[in-house]
């Protein structure tokens, strides 16, 4: 797909959670890369698999969980100036948090107010990764974090540096995350649903906020949503998963204007439209599985209007659409009946196609 440098390949990764009620297969069989300077986004409903996918590329998964095989490589630089590909999932957990967490690889989470220390001033919080990582030395860290603050687009830094997170509005917050993902200059910004607790306005210009930084920074983002309005306008390349597999990838224009997949179409369909003549929002029906009794064949064929009889039968395999554009659906196969893509969607698309011409001229 791109002649870029991999900066991150998950590579058949597989894994199952020990509860008290059995095992619970949340991941089967996840492959994807993220190249340099791309964002990558890894959409599905809650419980598809991506945030513990993406937990698992960070070594923070719960002690329950059990890798049962695959790899994820992360490839970086060293500091001595060596490129280094290791394989997280070898490494224990005070390697990557001395060598990546933080320092190559950050995160932005949902809730900023979890992933804040209400007890410790802000500019504490952001000098705290460099000065743990590389030494720096406190005033070098003050005037860093000062900057960062700038850059995140907050007013009066110097004295925000004082704040606690409790004095700070949700927005503001979250800009401070984001200073503290960039402290340590990250290959890769895994931002989980970053924008879910703001309001619609502080969302866009955070948005805009982490598009921006990438640009200039020439760092990869892989963000994690259930909201494909956000993925429309962040993403390069799209993976959709459903119980713990991806079953459609491709470009961000593959995935809006030709998706293939039934799970797809519902998704796209389920996105609010102001310019529809419906009075209902669609939803999906029935439930996602429940992945501690794994169901033979697809696991989306029961909530699959267009399930074939070998969806209950036999798991489909990713099928190539393009060179950039695979599902895992029976309906890609040569012998499967035609089935077009519902009517409501195809306007849909139309609509979103002259939005996004208008928007582009």
């Amino acid at each position: 797909m791109s002649n870029k440098e991999i900066v991150l390949a998950v590579k058949d990764l597989d894994i199952t959670f020990k509860t008290a009620a059995g095992k619970v297969h949340a991941i089967r069989g996840v492959n994807f890369t993220v190249h340099k300077g791309e964002t990558v986004a890894i959409v599905g409903e809650s419980g598809s698999g991506k945030s513990v996918t993406m937990k698992a590329a960070m070594g923070i998964l719960d002690k329950n969980a059990v890798i049962n095989h695959g790899s994820i490589e992360f490839t970086y630089t060293d500091s001595d100036n060596k490129t280094q590909t290791v394989d997280i999932l070898s490494k224990d957990t005070k390697w990557i948090r001395k060598n990546i967490n933080g320092k190559q690889v950050a995160m932005v989470f949902q809730d900023p107010m979890t992933s804040l220390d209400p007890t410790m001033q802000i500019g504490r919080q952001i000098m705290e990764g460099m000065i743990w990582h590389y030494g720096t030395k406190k005033e070098e860290a003050y005037k860093r974090a000062v900057e960062l603050l700038k850059e995140v687009g907050i007013e009066n830094p110097e004295e925000r540096m004082k704040n606690y997170p409790h004095q700070l509005s949700g927005g503001m917050r979250q800009r401070v995350v984001i200073a503290i993902a960039l402290a340590c200059d990250p290959k890769l910004i895994i931002c989980d649903e970053p924008t879910t607790a703001l309001d619609v306005t502080i969302q866009a210009k955070i948005l805009e906020l982490i598009s921006k930084i990438q640009r200039e920074r020439g760092i990869s983002v892989i963000y994690i949503t259930h909201d494909l309005g956000v993925v429309a306008k962040v993403a390069d390349y799209v993976n959709v998963m459903y119980a713990g597999k991806i079953i459609e990838c491709g470009l961000i224009n593959e995935i809006f204007y030709e998706p293939k997949h039934p799970y797809t179409w519902g998704l796209l369909l389920a996105m609010p439209d102001l310019e529809t003549d419906d009075d209902r929002l669609y939803s999906i029906p029935g439930s996602p599985p429940n992945l501690l009794h794994e169901k033979k064949g697809d696991a989306f064929a029961p909530r699959n209007r267009f399930a074939l009889v070998l969806d209950d039968k036999k798991e489909p395999p990713m099928m190539k659409v393009t060179e950039t554009h695979y599902a895992a659906t029976w309906l890609l196969d040569k012998r499967a009946p035609k089935v077009e893509m519902p009517e409501r969607l195809v306007k849909r698309i139309g609509r979103m196609r002259k939005g996004a011409e208008k928007y582009a001229g």
